[in-house]
């Protein structure tokens, strides 16, 4: 049987032709009014996921 790509994790997350998967910072959908702009600001960016978990990471968007 075919294994399919996690819905969830498709629009999440993107893999880059490196290899890496790159992926947004959580905490910023509300409650923001009390952060500092410099929390939010460092929230805002892009991140890539960790080595140690690639291997979930793969499973779920099955590359």
């Amino acid at each position: 049987m075919k294994q399919k790509t996690h819905s969830g994790a498709k629009k999440r997350m993107r893999l880059l032709p490196s290899g890496k998967v790159k992926r947004k910072q959580v905490g910023m959908r509300h409650l923001n009014s009390h952060m500092k702009s410099k929390t939010k600001r460092q929230l805002g960016d892009v991140v890539y996921v960790h080595s140690a978990n690639m291997y979930q990471t793969s499973r779920t968007l099955v590359f």
